[in-house]
């Protein structure tokens, strides 16, 4: 049987592709989870002629893929937001990042991290003066939590480590992913010791908590991110103390909003290790990837925020 347009078949990927098989059309998706909305954003990001990146806007929103919202009256102006739909194609965009870093740019090899000189970490460390769009992700204890620190407000536990006397606003907020504890997910336990990279997640964890008051000194918030369930992540923070958030990326938000390394293991994708120093401003200052020592990297990223506190004049307490 011969069909005019690759979605009437009846096959669910040729449908898809009738929707997003034009390479633009993805990008166009992958640069709006990223936080650019607007027309001319996209134009600028992408070096599209206008023509094709309007008629690829129009389909998107006639396939229900994004919604336009108005932000001006005269002229009338609009921004294009994830319906749904559109979130819902994020692990594919996921998926194709994951496949391209290991079979297209790597050679094949199961890694939970990169060369400090990969295209990856260049891509990472490219992120320094990029904003985090704002977004939403569940926390250990379920409820939506923004992964930037709110005005970056430090804990009561942490404060009260820190021999506070009352919590503290915090200039920044340390940003780190990891792939996951295999304490809480036992399927992720077989061979992950050999996997570059994967194992430390729970004495990076540590680490952090137990160095947790000279962070909150220096004026900073800790949140941990992953791919692990909620109820996951809940059982993983009570097992090892942990006083700082754990958010989980599990619909891949964050991920797909900054492209973070990750790669797929047991059956879920997973973040690589990476630590992001992001100011009140939401703007990533700094950036550590690849970590190839967990506990060595939080004093590298104490080391980064007092480095930029000097640079901005925000002092930290003294200890």
């Amino acid at each position: 049987m011969k069909y005019t347009r690759i979605g009437d078949s009846d096959c669910s990927i040729a449908q898809a592709l009738d929707v997003v098989g034009d390479w633009w059309t993805l990008l166009v998706v992958r640069d709006i989870a990223g936080g650019s909305t607007r027309f001319s954003d996209l134009a600028a990001e992408l070096g599209v002629s206008r023509r094709i990146l309007t008629e690829r806007l129009a389909l998107l929103v006639e396939r229900g893929v994004l919604e336009r919202r108005q932000y001006t009256d005269r002229p009338p102006r609009f921004e294009y937001h994830l319906t749904d739909a559109g979130r819902g194609l994020l692990p594919v965009l996921v998926a194709l990042q994951n496949w391209g870093a290991r079979h297209v740019m790597g050679d094949g090899t199961l890694t939970a991290t990169s060369e400090p000189a990969s295209a990856e970490a260049r891509r990472v460390h490219a992120l320094i003066g990029i904003r985090i769009p704002h977004l939403m992700l569940p926390g250990a204890d379920g409820r939506l939590t923004d992964p930037v620190a709110e005005a970056a407000s430090v804990s009561a536990e942490a404060a009260e480590a820190a021999e506070a006397a009352e919590a503290a606003e915090a200039a920044w907020t340390v940003l780190y992913t990891f792939p996951g504890s295999p304490t809480v997910e036992p399927g992720l336990a077989p061979g992950w010791d050999t996997v570059p990279g994967g194992p430390g997640c729970t004495l990076e964890a540590r680490t952090f908590r137990d160095r947790l008051p000279e962070f909150t000194r220096a004026g900073a918030a800790v949140i941990g991110v992953c791919t692990q369930r909620p109820e996951q992540l809940a059982q993983f923070a009570a097992s090892e103390n942990l006083p700082f958030p754990l958010l989980s990326d599990q619909a891949l938000e964050l991920t797909t909003a900054l492209r973070l390394p990750s790669f797929r293991a047991a059956g879920a994708d997973r973040l690589k290790r990476a630590t992001l120093i992001v100011d009140a401003a939401r703007t990533i200052r700094g950036a550590l990837y690849p970590v190839p020592d967990p506990a060595a990297s939080v004093d590298d990223a104490l080391r980064l925020i007092e480095g930029l506190g000097a640079k901005t004049g925000v002092r930290s307490e003294a200890p």
